[in-house]
């Protein structure tokens, strides 16, 4: 069996996603990137967005702060008649540098630093599947 096909989405963690003091984001933010990552994988596998139906494990594993590059990562590991099996992995990148005379400096990780994984099922019922819209997509058809 081929290695499945990963999609990178790459995103940065604004002052506008702060939900806690200390300038801390929640885990819902990358809960919903997760599923961002999810939609572009049905529409590359199946053409339709589909629906998330269950995550079956979520771990969150370092903290998130405004100013924080992300990478989230997803692909498909099963695929069933409707159902597709997904894992996700979300890594910072770059991080704030805390410096108090310059609030906007950042520093690039020497090694990406993984704040949460999870895996999960998406549903795309038949009528709906028009087929692989990304030919790299094709071969993880199950």
């Amino acid at each position: 069996m081929t290695e499945p096909k990963k999609l990178m989405l790459r995103v940065r963690i604004s002052t506008h996603d702060v939900h806690y003091g200390g300038g801390l984001v929640d885990g819902a933010l990358v809960t919903k990137l997760f599923g961002d990552v999810a939609t572009e994988l049905l529409i590359r596998h199946d053409g339709d967005e589909g629906l998330f139906a269950a995550y079956d494990m979520i771990e969150f594993k370092a903290q998130l702060c405004a100013g924080d590059f992300l990478e989230i990562w997803g692909w498909i590991d099963r695929v069933g008649k409707t159902s597709r099996h997904m894992q996700f992995e979300a890594y910072k990148v770059i991080t704030n540098a805390e410096m108090d005379k310059c609030p906007s400096a950042c520093n690039m990780l020497s090694e990406p630093l993984m704040v949460a994984r999870a895996s999960g099922t998406c549903v795309v019922p038949m009528h709906l599947q028009r087929g692989s819209q990304d030919p790299d997509f094709a071969e993880n058809r199950g």
